[in-house]
């Protein structure tokens, strides 16, 4: 057995003599032990490549998610049927009621959009004020009022960041695995930057971190702001649809009416399908951050 180099490793090569039925490696061992033929694809049909594998891989991935799926559908009906009512006659009406009282509609409205567009640079949450959102404007007008502020706070903590970027850089550099993903967003053309940054939105990657390290990374802050607002459309439909459920078991609380049976699948189910959505979505954009990513190794090689 010889060994030649191929990118830069050492691969063993091995060369097969045939002489009258007898196969000889290159050190003359007879390695023909099973007749007049070897068999060579043993591992090939039970790596880890093979077709075999992969689909029971498929199968086991897509029997995991239907299993995901009913166990939410079961915990959504069992919190919109118990639990739900007991948690609104407590805290959610009274609090709705404080709010209708102390203050009107544009009032309301105002508070929602400050609240969104600058809890982010003080690195605080802003889905409570979203579902406020989704309660009060329901999905057209609240998702309307919602993304402008949502403009408003992933920009003002770019340009703050700015005035901080050598700090920042220092920051990355001590976790440079966690970086490369967020350096790649940086790389490239107008489209890969807006797509890289679209992917990291809707990825887990923690949000308001990356409101501040984005300026850090060369992105530009065009394709930033527009990739932001565009992977950030699954997680806004989905606060205003939990502010539409949360005012829609209150009112029933309120009016001391149960949900009939067909109202509670409804609501499980379309509540279940979001979350669903949204876990597929987020599942795409990690694979495909690791494809940016993988690409991003290759160039720097």
């Amino acid at each position: 057995m010889t060994y030649y180099e191929e990118d830069n490793e050492v691969v063993p090569e091995l060369t097969l003599r045939i002489n009258d039925g007898e196969i000889t490696d290159n050190n003359n061992n007879n390695i023909n032990n099973n007749g007049d033929y070897v068999k060579l694809r043993d591992f090939e049909e039970e790596g880890l490549g093979s077709p075999r594998r992969c689909g029971c891989r498929s199968m086991w991935f897509w029997f995991k998610l239907f299993l995901l799926f009913t166990c939410l559908v079961l915990l959504a009906g069992v919190f919109l049927k118990w639990v739900g009512p007991f948690f609104m006659d407590k805290e959610v009406i009274p609090l709705i009621n404080w709010e209708t009282k102390t203050f009107s509609t544009p009032v309301l409205a105002v508070l929602v959009f400050a609240s969104v567009a600058l809890f982010p640079t003080l690195l605080l949450p802003s889905s409570p004020s979203m579902w406020v959102a989704g309660m009060t404007f329901g999905y057209g007008f609240g998702f309307l009022l919602i993304m402008p502020a949502v403009a408003v706070g992933i920009s003002l903590p770019y340009f703050i960041g700015s005035l901080f970027l050598h700090r920042i850089q220092g920051w990355l550099e001590k976790y440079p695995k966690k970086a490369a993903i967020l350096r790649a967003a940086g790389e490239g053309n107008w489209f890969h930057q807006f797509r890289a940054v679209a992917l990291i939105r809707i990825s887990p990657f923690p949000y308001m971190i990356y409101n501040y390290c984005a300026v850090a990374t060369n992105v530009k802050y065009g394709p930033y702001l527009l990739g932001s607002l565009a992977g950030m459309v699954p997680e806004t439909f989905l606060t205003i649809y939990t502010g539409i459920l949360i005012r829609t078991l209150a009112d029933a609380s309120h009016d001391r009416s149960t949900l009939s049976a067909s109202q509670i699948v409804l609501n499980a189910v379309g509540f279940c399908a979001t979350v669903a959505t949204t876990i597929i979505i987020t599942m795409y954009a990690k694979k495909q951050l690791r494809v940016l990513q993988t690409e991003e190794d290759l160039l720097l090689q």
